[in-house]
């Protein structure tokens, strides 16, 4: 199993675990700790030497941040972990609040002692975060403090040590451009910004550089590095020597050199003591290495990663990739829906067997890598739970006149995977049907969106909601994110949502569109497929070009939770296209008897 299913939470240690920091933090003269969830990468999700979060409050959520002071603990989360919280975290020890609704700067503003000194890893914030931060406790009449030592680590004896998986190059007919190419962009790039060099902090982007993997982090293919880009196309990599082989060394060229991972410090104190102009990017790029520079006195010149917007355009290649994964993903996920239609009525399953059934019939592709995330398989209320990871102590039979949440992904070398189907077990209730009804009118929405050049994500997000607002309802996450090429599952700078407007949709940008709706503990609904932002043919009449969305899931909706009265005919016949092409298409890729289940849950009405 790539997935497993033991208890990662326990709320139980939050208390000794808090005592021993405060224990810490006043031998270090500190009157509190941030802790927040992230490595010094700035990943989303974390290797298990980095969850420092998660081993003090026991949240293993992807987004969320602590602040811990002598008297009182705080744990910060938004929108889609408010049920998980409660059941991961001791109330007694930390009060939770809204991420997003107090955002921890704020708070700090307005409740930090003055005169205090608070703690920080420079490492695990970025130069934006850490300013706001600084600027709090400044309002407060208090310091934030840089810590050398995480005192986190300094307590955690049975840390796991950092992951050593190897390399592998990322090959040419995967990845479309080849790395030189990639890097004499890049070079191009810095002359025209007059910069010598660019430090690069993000793996993500490392590995889209230089074309290569990793598996160091769970289900994402990333190796963990860091890489400072010159102006003459060389790029210094600081990476475990132990993870680089003779394949990847020769790929990567004599232009690529290879460095300890301990010298980067040392790298960027020369960067400025050579008095060279360097890049950074303040979102995304750390204060420690911010601050190394500035000691050193960089001349620091402040810009989006550039390696950030290419790789989010795919090129022809990778959108060719994705689409064959999609497919043959499809065919799995079909297969799965098939065997649950026939099983789901025995009432003999679970969740955990069907995350097993389903990562099974991926796997038999022959092509699955890993999954993209943990499988959720929610029924019931564990459905309501927007990011609910099935265990042994939660498992639940699933049971008639329920609903299934399913959202799983798959990482393929030609592509990275994410769909959710809401599937009825039984015969749904009028409410069930109506609320999945106004989900599937917002996905819709957005599959069927017109826009121009310059529309941002927050532009469209309202378009998924409507039909919800109408009723009083409403979802607490972002309507969609971009998606990597076999890298992260949610990768930046597009996105739909109301935070999204900054990053402009651009052809070849694949997205998320997955709108839901949470009744706690009752049921969830999500439908998500994945869609290519893609131009379209001009508008008789029309004074500008206009762009769209491609559909690129093939999976079936499942048609008894429609309530038909609430579909307008445009929106109808969208459904209807849809689940022509999906049948169109799986249907060579699957045997008779999942066919013959698809003909009739893909039939046009």
């Amino acid at each position: 199993m790539l997935q497993s299913f033991e208890e990662l939470s326990d709320p139980s240690q939050g208390a000794p675990r808090v005592t021993a920091l405060r224990h810490e933090l006043a031998r270090l003269e500190l009157d509190g700790f941030i802790i927040p969830h992230a490595d010094e990468y700035q990943n989303e999700y974390l290797p298990p030497c980095g969850r420092r979060l998660a081993w003090l409050t026991g949240f293993t959520g992807s987004a969320g941040l602590a602040i811990v002071l002598s008297d009182k603990a705080i744990i910060f989360v938004d929108g889609r972990y408010t049920l998980q919280v409660p059941d991961q975290v001791d109330g007694d020890v930390f009060d939770c609040l809204h991420l997003i609704e107090t955002p921890p700067d704020k708070w700090i503003k307005q409740n930090l002692p003055k005169g205090a000194k608070l703690g920080f890893d420079p490492k695990l914030h970025t130069i934006d975060d850490a300013k706001k931060l600084k600027k709090s406790a400044e309002q407060a009449e208090a310091v934030l403090v840089p810590c050398d030592t995480n005192p986190i680590d300094i307590i955690w004896h049975d840390r796991p040590p950092p992951p050593l998986a190897p390399l592998s190059v990322h090959e040419l007919r995967y990845s479309g451009t080849a790395s030189d190419q990639k890097r004499a962009d890049l070079s191009k790039s810095l002359k025209q910004a007059e910069v010598d060099a660019v430090v690069l902090t993000s793996p993500a982007s490392i590995a889209w550089l230089l074309n290569i993997r990793g598996r160091d982090v769970d289900h994402t293919p990333l190796p963990l590095c860091f890489a400072i880009g010159h102006e003459d196309g060389g790029v210094d990599l600081f990476v475990d020597r132990q993870k680089v082989g003779d394949h990847v060394t020769s790929h990567l060229g004599t232009d690529v050199r290879i460095q300890s991972p301990d010298g980067f410090g040392a790298a960027l104190t020369a960067l400025g003591e050579d008095g060279k102009k360097v890049q950074l990017d303040p979102a995304d790029c750390s204060a420690w290495v911010h601050d190394l520079l500035t000691d050193s006195n960089a001349d620091i010149h402040t810009a989006p990663d550039p390696c950030v917007l290419p790789r989010a355009r795919k090129n022809d290649c990778e959108l060719a990739g994705a689409r064959a994964a999609h497919k043959r993903d499809g065919a799995a996920l079909t297969r799965f829906l098939a065997w649950l239609s026939n099983q789901a009525p025995n009432n003999d399953i679970d969740e955990i067997a069907v995350v097993k059934q389903l990562e099974a019939f991926r796997s038999e592709t022959g092509k699955l890598q890993d999954l993209s995330f943990d499988t959720i398989a929610g029924s019931g209320p564990n459905s309501a739970i927007v990011h609910y990871r099935v265990t042994t102590r939660s498992n639940r039979k699933i049971q008639p006149g329920e609903l299934l949440l399913v959202d799983s992904g798959g990482q393929y070398l030609d592509g990275t995977t994410d769909v959710t189907r809401t599937i009825a077990i039984g015969a749904p209730t009028d409410e069930m049907r109506d609320r999945f009804t106004r989900v599937l009118k917002g996905h819709i929405g957005i599959a069927l969106a017109r826009f121009p050049k310059g529309t941002t994500g927050a532009v469209i997000d309202v378009l998924a909601r409507q039909a919800l607002w109408r009723a009083g309802l409403d979802f607490d996450h972002g309507t969609g994110h971009g998606v990597g090429s076999y890298l992260n599952v949610h990768e930046g700078p597009q996105g739909i949502s109301r935070r999204a407007t900054r990053a402009q949709l651009e052809p070849g940008m694949i997205l998320s569109n997955e709108p839901g709706y949470y009744k706690a503990g009752a049921f969830g609904i999500r439908i998500e497929n994945l869609v290519v932002v893609t131009p379209l043919e001009a508008i008789e009449d029309g004074e500008r070009p206009m762009m769209g969305f491609d559909t690129i899931t093939f999976a079936p909706i499942d048609l008894n939770l429609i309530d038909w009265n609430l579909l307008t005919q445009e929106e109808l016949q969208w459904l209807n296209a849809y689940h022509a092409r999906v049948r169109r298409e799986l249907t060579p890729l699957v045997d008779d008897k999942t066919a013959q289940w698809l003909k009739h849950a893909t039939r046009q009405m």
